[in-house]
């Protein structure tokens, strides 16, 4: 596909839309080649943090539901690291026309320069709104408008889990430390 190029596959609100992202969620970005490299290296950091509290999390056999949020979150930034670190090395750009894979002459961008790909697009409601509406009244309004990639659901998906399941998740862990303070193991 070329940027911008689209595949309806349920009507029109199960969209294949191939679109580049050079930063973050929803398109946000740091300014220039230093922002770049910049959230590149808060990404490794971040997987680094991430995997380290897991694998304590594993260790102590903390609640399931913590342990599964938590690789949720530790794949999805691990799948927009790869994007970011190895696409632009693999693909030659793809405006107005389709990326070439292992172009001659290398890539269209350095190691962790690259772009993470965005396809997935769900305008489940596309309407115009009605002029009585307030503020936004007769302007075309679209729900669910960001595109986003499988990584990103992982990585929502996780905290949004964590988010409503919070009281149980974590009560649990403070349950489980509260019991390893009051009974001592037999030595």
């Amino acid at each position: 596909m070329s940027l911008g190029e689209s595949i309806q596959i349920a009507g029109n609100w199960f969209v294949i839309h191939f679109t580049e992202n050079y930063g973050m969620a929803f398109g946000l970005e740091f300014g220039g080649e230093y922002g770049k490299v910049f959230l590149s290296l808060f990404r490794v950091f971040a997987i680094i943090f991430i995997s380290w509290y897991l694998f304590g999390l594993v260790k102590k056999k903390s609640n399931k539901l913590l342990i599964v949020c938590i690789s949720l979150i530790l794949a999805g930034a691990i799948g927009n690291m790869i994007d970011s670190a190895f696409y632009g090395l693999l693909f030659s750009e793809s405006y107005f026309t389709v990326a070439q894979f292992m172009p001659e002459g290398g890539g269209y961008g350095a190691f962790l320069h690259g772009k993470v790909v965005d396809m997935i697009y769900l305008p489940v409601i596309n309407t115009t709104l009605p002029e009585w509406f307030p503020i936004r009244g007769g302007e075309r309004f679209v729900f669910f408008k960001p595109v986003f990639n499988i990584a990103d659901m992982a990585i929502t998906i996780g905290a949004l889990t964590l988010i409503v399941f919070h009281k149980r998740v974590f009560s649990d862990e403070k349950l489980k430390g509260d019991n390893q303070n009051t009974h001592p193991k037999n030595t």
